[in-house]
Protein backbone atom coordinates (compact mmCIF):
# COMPACT_ATOMS: atom_id res chain seq x y z
CA UNK A 1 0.00 0.00 0.00
CA UNK A 2 0.98 3.12 -0.66
CA UNK A 3 0.24 6.50 0.32
CA UNK A 4 0.64 10.12 -0.39
CA UNK A 5 1.08 12.69 2.15
CA UNK A 6 0.42 16.01 0.80
CA UNK A 7 1.75 19.15 2.25
CA UNK A 8 3.21 22.66 2.85
CA UNK A 9 5.88 23.49 5.52
CA UNK A 10 4.34 26.69 6.24
CA UNK A 11 0.81 24.76 6.94
CA UNK A 12 0.37 24.84 10.24
CA UNK A 13 -2.01 22.17 10.47
CA UNK A 14 0.76 19.77 8.72
CA UNK A 15 3.25 20.86 11.60
CA UNK A 16 0.33 19.44 14.00
CA UNK A 17 -0.38 15.92 11.88
CA UNK A 18 3.75 15.70 12.35
CA UNK A 19 3.52 12.72 15.20
CA UNK A 20 0.84 10.42 12.96
CA UNK A 21 2.77 11.05 10.10
CA UNK A 22 6.18 9.78 12.57
CA UNK A 23 3.70 6.57 13.48
CA UNK A 24 2.60 6.01 9.70
CA UNK A 25 6.20 6.03 8.13
CA UNK A 26 6.87 3.03 10.57
CA UNK A 27 3.89 0.57 9.89
CA UNK A 28 4.70 -2.45 7.63
CA UNK A 29 3.47 -3.05 4.13
CA UNK A 30 3.25 0.82 3.72
CA UNK A 31 5.07 3.42 1.97
CA UNK A 32 4.63 7.09 2.68
CA UNK A 33 5.68 9.63 -0.02
CA UNK A 34 5.77 13.41 0.78
CA UNK A 35 4.13 15.84 -1.67
CA UNK A 36 4.23 18.82 -1.60
CA UNK A 37 1.74 20.86 -3.03
CA UNK A 38 3.50 24.49 -3.13
CA UNK A 39 0.10 26.22 -1.54
CA UNK A 40 1.54 29.04 -0.11
CA UNK A 41 4.21 29.23 -2.98
CA UNK A 42 4.51 31.44 -5.89
CA UNK A 43 0.73 32.85 -6.61
CA UNK A 44 -0.35 31.09 -3.34
CA UNK A 45 1.92 33.47 -1.49
CA UNK A 46 1.43 36.86 0.71
CA UNK A 47 2.53 39.17 3.15
CA UNK A 48 2.75 38.34 6.42
CA UNK A 49 0.41 41.58 7.82
CA UNK A 50 -0.87 42.32 11.29
CA UNK A 51 -4.04 40.66 10.43
CA UNK A 52 -3.06 37.50 8.99
CA UNK A 53 -0.15 36.99 11.48
CA UNK A 54 -3.16 37.54 14.41
CA UNK A 55 -5.30 34.86 12.20
CA UNK A 56 -2.32 32.49 12.22
CA UNK A 57 -1.84 32.80 16.09
CA UNK A 58 -5.18 32.24 16.47
CA UNK A 59 -5.07 28.84 14.61
CA UNK A 60 -1.25 27.83 15.81
CA UNK A 61 -3.32 27.96 19.41
CA UNK A 62 -5.73 25.72 18.39
CA UNK A 63 -3.02 22.96 16.74
CA UNK A 64 -1.16 23.56 19.86
CA UNK A 65 -4.03 22.45 22.16
CA UNK A 66 -5.37 19.40 19.82
CA UNK A 67 -1.56 17.99 19.03
CA UNK A 68 0.56 19.35 21.81
CA UNK A 69 2.97 20.88 18.97
CA UNK A 70 4.87 23.77 19.97
CA UNK A 71 4.37 27.37 18.72
CA UNK A 72 6.80 29.20 20.56
CA UNK A 73 6.93 33.21 21.82
CA UNK A 74 9.91 33.44 19.57
CA UNK A 75 7.89 32.34 16.53
CA UNK A 76 5.25 34.61 17.81
CA UNK A 77 7.42 37.56 17.60
CA UNK A 78 10.17 37.11 15.35
CA UNK A 79 8.58 35.50 12.09
CA UNK A 80 4.47 36.42 12.87
CA UNK A 81 6.02 39.98 14.14
CA UNK A 82 7.58 41.35 11.34
CA UNK A 83 6.27 43.99 9.86
CA UNK A 84 8.10 43.30 6.32
CA UNK A 85 7.53 39.28 6.30
CA UNK A 86 6.38 37.08 4.08
CA UNK A 87 4.36 34.15 4.36
CA UNK A 88 5.93 32.03 1.42
CA UNK A 89 7.03 28.34 1.19
CA UNK A 90 8.64 28.01 -1.95
CA UNK A 91 12.41 28.93 -0.04
CA UNK A 92 11.29 25.58 2.62
CA UNK A 93 10.32 23.46 -0.24
CA UNK A 94 12.96 24.11 -2.76
CA UNK A 95 14.83 23.35 0.44
CA UNK A 96 13.30 19.85 0.98
CA UNK A 97 13.12 19.14 -2.60
CA UNK A 98 17.46 19.68 -2.27
CA UNK A 99 17.45 17.43 0.68
CA UNK A 100 15.51 14.79 -2.05
CA UNK A 101 17.71 15.22 -4.69
CA UNK A 102 20.89 14.95 -2.28
CA UNK A 103 20.09 12.44 0.10
CA UNK A 104 17.44 10.32 -0.93
CA UNK A 105 14.49 9.14 1.63
CA UNK A 106 15.52 12.51 3.77
CA UNK A 107 13.22 14.96 2.56
CA UNK A 108 10.82 13.89 5.81
CA UNK A 109 13.64 14.45 8.06
CA UNK A 110 14.25 18.08 6.13
CA UNK A 111 10.18 19.23 6.58
CA UNK A 112 11.15 18.22 10.70
CA UNK A 113 14.43 20.46 10.85
CA UNK A 114 12.28 23.45 8.74
CA UNK A 115 9.14 23.14 10.41
CA UNK A 116 11.22 23.20 14.70
CA UNK A 117 13.64 26.26 13.02
CA UNK A 118 10.23 28.17 12.34
CA UNK A 119 7.96 27.16 15.47
CA UNK A 120 10.47 26.66 18.02
CA UNK A 121 13.14 27.96 17.21
CA UNK A 122 11.40 31.66 15.67
CA UNK A 123 13.55 31.69 12.40
CA UNK A 124 11.71 32.83 9.19
CA UNK A 125 12.16 30.06 6.76
CA UNK A 126 10.14 32.16 4.38
CA UNK A 127 13.69 33.50 3.71
CA UNK A 128 16.05 30.84 1.23
CA UNK A 129 19.10 32.11 3.31
CA UNK A 130 17.84 31.15 6.64
CA UNK A 131 16.76 27.47 5.03
CA UNK A 132 19.97 27.41 3.76
CA UNK A 133 21.26 27.75 7.34
CA UNK A 134 18.87 25.28 8.60
CA UNK A 135 19.97 22.50 6.40
CA UNK A 136 23.43 22.89 7.07
CA UNK A 137 22.94 22.51 10.21
CA UNK A 138 20.75 19.72 10.37
CA UNK A 139 23.26 18.26 8.29
CA UNK A 140 22.39 18.56 4.70
CA UNK A 141 25.31 20.46 3.44
CA UNK A 142 24.85 19.44 -0.25
CA UNK A 143 21.53 20.36 -0.34
CA UNK A 144 22.15 23.42 2.00
CA UNK A 145 24.51 24.59 -1.21
CA UNK A 146 22.23 23.86 -3.94
CA UNK A 147 19.26 26.31 -2.24
CA UNK A 148 22.18 28.86 -2.08
CA UNK A 149 22.82 28.84 -5.59
CA UNK A 150 19.49 26.58 -7.75
CA UNK A 151 20.66 25.52 -10.53
CA UNK A 152 18.43 23.77 -13.39
CA UNK A 153 18.52 20.66 -12.29
CA UNK A 154 16.78 21.44 -8.97
CA UNK A 155 14.66 23.84 -10.01
CA UNK A 156 13.12 21.43 -12.41
CA UNK A 157 12.68 19.08 -9.59
CA UNK A 158 10.88 21.71 -7.68
CA UNK A 159 8.39 22.68 -10.42
CA UNK A 160 7.39 19.05 -11.36
CA UNK A 161 7.17 18.24 -7.66
CA UNK A 162 4.54 20.90 -7.12
CA UNK A 163 3.32 20.28 -10.83
CA UNK A 164 2.37 16.45 -9.52
CA UNK A 165 1.12 16.80 -6.31
CA UNK A 166 -1.38 20.01 -7.75
CA UNK A 167 -2.81 17.48 -10.61
CA UNK A 168 -3.34 15.03 -7.55
CA UNK A 169 -5.07 18.08 -5.80
CA UNK A 170 -7.04 18.98 -8.89
CA UNK A 171 -7.83 15.03 -10.05
CA UNK A 172 -9.06 14.21 -6.46
CA UNK A 173 -11.03 17.71 -5.59
CA UNK A 174 -8.52 18.14 -2.64
CA UNK A 175 -8.88 21.89 -1.59
CA UNK A 176 -6.38 22.24 1.11
CA UNK A 177 -3.24 20.43 3.01
CA UNK A 178 -2.59 17.97 5.01
CA UNK A 179 -4.07 15.43 2.70
CA UNK A 180 -3.80 11.64 2.48
CA UNK A 181 -4.38 9.73 -0.83
CA UNK A 182 -3.42 6.69 -0.41
CA UNK A 183 -3.15 3.33 -3.48
CA UNK A 184 -3.42 -0.41 -3.35
CA UNK A 185 -2.75 -1.75 -6.64
CA UNK A 186 -4.90 0.40 -8.81
CA UNK A 187 -7.60 1.87 -6.47
CA UNK A 188 -6.51 5.00 -5.25
CA UNK A 189 -9.00 7.21 -3.06
CA UNK A 190 -8.67 9.78 -0.45
CA UNK A 191 -8.31 9.43 3.21
CA UNK A 192 -9.76 12.09 5.72
CA UNK A 193 -6.83 14.37 6.63
CA UNK A 194 -8.97 14.32 10.16
CA UNK A 195 -8.02 11.14 10.89
CA UNK A 196 -4.35 12.64 11.63
CA UNK A 197 -5.73 14.25 14.55
CA UNK A 198 -7.86 12.02 16.00
CA UNK A 199 -5.25 9.30 17.40
CA UNK A 200 -2.97 6.74 15.91
CA UNK A 201 -5.68 3.56 15.97
CA UNK A 202 -8.48 5.86 14.03
CA UNK A 203 -5.21 6.68 11.45
CA UNK A 204 -4.86 2.82 10.98
CA UNK A 205 -8.19 2.16 10.77
CA UNK A 206 -8.97 4.29 8.36
CA UNK A 207 -6.16 2.82 6.60
CA UNK A 208 -7.22 -0.81 6.76
CA UNK A 209 -11.00 0.37 5.14
CA UNK A 210 -8.76 1.86 2.27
Amino acid sequence: MHLTYLYDPLCGWCYGAGPGLDKLVMLDNLTVELAPSGLFAGEGARPLDERFAAYAWHNDQRINRLTGQVFSQLYRDQVLGRADGMFDSAPATLGIIAVGVTQLDRGGDALKALQSARYVDGRNTSEIAVVADVLDQAGFPDAAARVRAPDEALLDAYRNGIGKSRQLMAAFRMDGVPALLVSDGDKRRVLRSDALFGGFDRLAAELQAA
